[in-house]
């Protein structure tokens, strides 16, 4: 059963609450450092602080990962903190998404308004509608606002200011460890690798020949994927899905990426002798190839079966907080300029502007937290990684600053904590 602790305050206090080398990991989703909103918590430069990132380096355990999301834009100022700090960086996950809205300032709109010029209307949409529907996506919402179409002929006209987002990195960095090998890190600590089996995208939906044999019988958790291939006249099923990377779809942009590649057949396993291995195309192939043995999946599919693709829930957002205050998610800052959600968005439970799926932090707490280990969450917000964190049975602590934000999370974890039937421990 999992022992939770919520600390209300400041991070950088409540840091030093906690002992040294007393956590296994820490996920978490700071400030992105732009403004957001013109909330003062998003434009204190707490994620950019070296002395914050000291102190978390302090409280992990030796080889102990930190996995903190961060904004395009601010990213580097958030790495280099962490390395400063005494972090090893050891890389960058990239969350891609299809959910995201454009907030380009329209230029060619805003120089027909300065100039009085007329702009002809040429249609209609829904403010953030998706390739898939407006109530799609990790950060759907329902109720959208109808936006007219229009089209002027200043020489500005089709000119903006910026991209549509799509991606949020990630930085991977790692506590060094204390001892002189990895494995003995392992040993002594528990911490310092990273689950691979644990975390390998799931290819079980895959058709699979009748007469395969097991190869490999221990399948993984949360992810047993499957492998086909042929060994001479023996046809083989690997139960393990395919290795972890460093990017990440959620559904939506997985969909998309589906369609641009179209469908595909993948090849089968096959033996290889040197000439193949080193002068012949082998390496040439999407493949792993050890022992003499080029490893292929047989499978058919589009290119995001290569990427772990969490699906979106609806109902995660809200779930277990339906009886606190409704409130809107204003996402617009002083100049009234949207931000990762739209305008129009319709009051609901959860508030908080930013909610990250629990499927997508349940698979990274599940990446760097070994069994029974404690997840540290500096900046917990509505509470998704420690909402993730009981979901996959580890220990959590969680700090948050805002009353509004820390009643929600506390809400949400007690109802996972319901679902899963493990033991409250809130303090």
């Amino acid at each position: 059963m999992s022992k939770i602790e919520l600390l209300k305050g400041d991070c950088l206090d409540k840091l030093k609450e906690l002992q040294d080398n007393s956590i296994d990991s820490v996920v978490t989703d700071p400030p992105y450092e732009i403004g957001f909103m013109g909330k003062g918590w998003d434009d204190s430069g707490i994620a950019n602080n070296p002395e914050l990132w000291k102190e978390v380096l302090r409280v992990l355990k030796p080889g102990g990962h930190l996995l903190s999301f961060s904004h395009s834009r601010t990213y580097h100022r958030q790495a280099v903190a962490v390395e400063d700090a005494g972090f090893e960086i050891r890389d960058q996950i990239m969350w891609i998404y299809g959910s995201g809205f454009p907030k380009s300032h329209n230029i060619g709109k805003s120089v027909d308004k300065l100039q009085g010029n007329e702009r002809e209307v040429v249609g209609e949409t829904k403010a953030g509608k998706t390739a898939l529907g407006q109530n799609s996506g990790w950060n759907s919402h329902e109720n959208r606002t109808e936006i007219e179409i229009t089209k002027g002929n200043s020489p500005y006209e089709g000119w903006g200011t910026a991209l549509k987002p799509a991606h949020e990195p990630i930085v991977m960095a790692r506590k060094p460890l204390s001892e002189k090998t990895i494995v003995k890190n392992v040993l002594e600590h528990g911490t310092g690798g990273i689950n691979i089996d644990g975390c390998r995208v799931d290819n079980s939906d895959m058709k699979v020949p009748d007469n395969a044999n097991e190869i490999q019988t221990d399948k993984p958790k949360h992810h047993s994927g499957a492998m086909t291939g042929t060994i001479g006249k023996m046809q083989v099923h690997n139960s393990q899905g395919r290795f972890p990377a460093n990017i990440i779809f959620d559904e939506e942009a997985g969909k998309i990426l589906d369609k641009q590649s179209g469908v595909r057949k993948g090849f089968a396993s096959q033996n290889c002798n040197n000439q193949q291995l080193y002068g012949g195309n082998a390496l040439n192939k999407s493949s792993t190839i050890r022992d003499g043995f080029k490893e292929g999946y047989n499978d058919t599919g589009g290119a995001s079966r290569f990427f772990y693709c969490p699906k979106a829930s609806k109902k995660d957002r809200n779930e277990g907080v339906e009886h606190l205050e409704v409130k809107r998610p204003d996402t617009r800052t002083d100049k009234g300029m949207g931000s990762f959600t739209e305008k129009g968005v319709q009051p609901q439970s959860n508030f908080h502007p930013t909610v990250k799926p629990t499927d997508l932090m349940a698979y990274l707490v599940r990446m760097v937290t070994p069994k029974g280990g404690t997840v540290l969450d500096p900046f917990m917000g509505s509470g998704s990684t420690g909402k993730a964190s009981v979901r996959e049975g580890f220990n959590f602590v969680g700090i948050e600053r805002e009353d509004e934000y820390m009643e929600i999370a506390k809400t949400r974890i007690e109802h996972e904590q319901s679902k899963n039937k493990h033991r409250e421990f809130f303090e």
